[in-house]
């Protein structure tokens, strides 16, 4: 069994996000750390993996000047390999291209399963696992709050306001794990100490087989024009029940189009 894990590495969370002025593109110069929404896929694999009794936990991610630090975190976790594609062509991609990416990756690596979260919490597309799945012709569970691996099948139930779906399909298959699916477990001290001496395979474009003059010249398809502050909440209305509160509650309520 051999699963893999698609890790982002975002900008520190305490450190706020600065955006270059003229590509209006995230600034990623220093350290950064694994997207907590992936640590759930890493646990969830982790989990997979032991309950099979053996196989591996592949983590792969795209990252600018061969920053590992976030994947040495998964190592840390448990995974026992890392492949990082960093290359300067790959700057300002959008979430198809790193789709594109990635399914090269995992067609060199050829996993059973390949695990995701359901968005970065530095873009929030929410679209490059499903475009990695269609990519590859793999089946997708997306939105998945646990994953069961019976008899030759990925299993999955997905939490709606209408109910919990349970749902199935065969392997090679793709899945996209909610927040608060699993608890991830924490790095050991022994766990960072072997995450050191694990291997982090590093590729470039060509390494791949993808042409990076094709990259640069084609660009991302998304384009970002503008940014601006979120707007702050304003405060709330107070209502003092002065005999009349009934009345000023229902007819908000009707403006709301709550009744």
């Amino acid at each position: 069994m051999r699963i893999a894990v698609c890790v982002k590495q975002i900008p520190k969370e305490h450190e706020r996000i600065v955006f270059d002025p003229e590509s209006l593109r995230v600034r990623r110069d220093g350290k950064l750390i694994m997207d907590d929404s992936d640590a759930y896929g890493v646990e969830l694999a982790l989990r997979l993996v032991g309950e099979a009794g053996e196989g591996e936990v592949i983590v792969v991610s795209m990252a600018p000047h061969d920053e590992e630090t976030g994947l040495r975190h998964a190592l840390a976790m448990g995974a026992a390999r890392a492949v990082l594609v960093s290359d300067d062509a790959l700057g300002g991609s959008d979430a198809l291209r790193t789709a594109t990416v990635l399914a090269a990756v995992v067609a060199r690596i050829k996993p059973d399963i390949v695990i995701a979260g359901t968005e970065s919490t530095d873009g929030y597309t929410g679209t490059m696992p499903i475009q990695l799945s269609e990519l590859l012709g793999w089946p997708s569970l997306a939105f998945s709050s646990s994953l069961d691996l019976v008899a030759g099948e990925l299993r999955a139930r997905r939490e709606a306001d209408d109910g919990v779906f349970e749902l199935s399909c065969p392997l090679p298959a793709i899945a996209t794990v909610t927040s608060g699916s699993v608890e991830p477990r924490y790095p050991s001290l022994r766990g960072i100490m072997e995450a050191r001496r694990k291997p982090i395979e590093t590729l470039r474009l060509s390494d791949l087989a993808l042409n990076a003059a094709e990259f640069e010249a084609d660009g991302a398809s998304e384009e970002v024009r503008s940014i601006v502050p979120a707007q702050q909440r304003a405060a709330g209305e107070v209502i003092v029940d002065d005999g009349t509160a009934e009345v000023r509650v229902l007819s908000l309520l009707s403006e709301w189009k709550a009744i």
